[in-house]
């Protein structure tokens, strides 16, 4: 029986021998969990509770907000536990799903930005056929499509690598399992899945990034007519957030996925691929609390509601009898 028949699972790499460094990297990745899933949750209950921004910009933004909360989920809270636990063992079926959902997500995510640009490019460059070029049932087919074509490509890609036996060893030489690593560990020629994974990152993602900045040619040449006043400084707090993401989700992936590797990755290569894997996902509350104006005023709306609502229920708590004689008065 070879090493590749028996093999039921993978160590992953530790982030140190020693016990402090491993605490300090799951105390840090921890947070940055904590507070991306904190970020994505306002954003997506603020769209949802404001109707004013029941539109298909936050349509997106907040599904956007929910798929960046379970990307972050699928290699975060697994890594921190291996490191408070002093354990790097992950079965195979492990490995398998986590490989699966990574793609699915990041390949989502890459549409639904696109998706986002050309919300944006019928905004601003024909405004008067907007609520008929993005209407709901586009927005809820481009959705499905998405989530389709999606499933469709991480199924691919995740049996293109499981199929090569794995028999160099059963060390990955990361902190979660990723296609690049496992290749490493192939003892077939891999030629094959490194053709289809450049060529496939280099289309799709090409291929978003350059109708983006298309759309964005547009926009901006657009923007720039108009009168310095509130209609330029809403456009420009609308595209430069989604451009910011845009650039972050494409240089990480670039970085993560398109870079040399090398049979032994050192700890600063391993802690890099996880830090550019997960600070971007980060980025998109944190940039469209801060500079989308429309997102600015609906959490102080939000919150000022719950404020006036809390006071006023205090206030019924502690003066019953005044408020029943007062409404009383006002009956008669």
């Amino acid at each position: 029986m070879t090493n590749s028949t028996m093999m039921m699972g993978f160590l992953l790499m530790e982030i140190s021998g020693m016990w402090d460094l491993q605490v300090f990297y799951a105390m840090f990745f921890s947070l940055v969990y904590l507070v991306t899933i904190m970020g994505n949750l306002v954003i997506a209950a603020v769209t949802t509770l404001d109707k004013s921004l029941h539109t298909p910009m936050y349509f997106f933004l907040r599904n956007l907000s929910i798929l960046d909360s379970c990307y972050i989920s699928v290699i975060v809270p697994n890594s921190c536990m291996n490191s408070m636990l002093e354990t790097s063992s992950i079965s195979k079926a492990g490995c398998v799903a986590q490989i699966f959902l990574v793609i699915f997500f990041a390949f989502v995510v890459a549409l639904f930005l696109t998706i986002m640009a050309h919300d944006h490019f019928a905004a601003i460059f024909r405004p008067l056929h907007y609520p008929v070029i993005m209407n709901p049932h586009l927005c809820v087919h481009s959705t499905l499509a998405s989530l389709l074509s999606g499933l469709i490509y991480a199924a691919l890609h995740t049996i293109n690598t499981f199929r090569l036996p794995f028999c160099h060893s059963h060390a990955v030489q990361q902190l979660f399992c990723d296609i690049p690593s496992l290749l490493k560990l192939s003892c077939s020629d891999i030629f094959s899945n490194q053709i289809t994974i450049f060529v496939s990152s280099v289309v799709i993602c090409g291929g978003c990034f350059i109708y983006i900045i298309k759309s964005y040619i547009h926009i901006f040449s657009t923007v720039f007519r108009f009168p310095v006043g509130a209609d330029r400084e809403k456009a420009f707090s609308t595209c430069v957030p989604h451009i910011l993401i845009v650039l972050i989700f494409i240089s990480s992936g670039i970085y993560v996925y398109l870079r040399p590797s090398t049979m032994s990755a050192s700890i600063r290569d391993m802690v890099l691929s996880m830090f550019y894997s997960v600070v971007p996902l980060l980025y998109n509350p944190i940039i469209y609390s801060l500079r989308n104006e429309q997102i600015k005023c609906a959490i102080r709306k939000l919150i000022t509601r719950r404020r006036y609502s809390g006071n006023a229920l205090r206030t019924k708590e502690v003066f019953p009898i005044q408020l029943s004689h007062s409404h009383g008065f006002g009956n008669i």
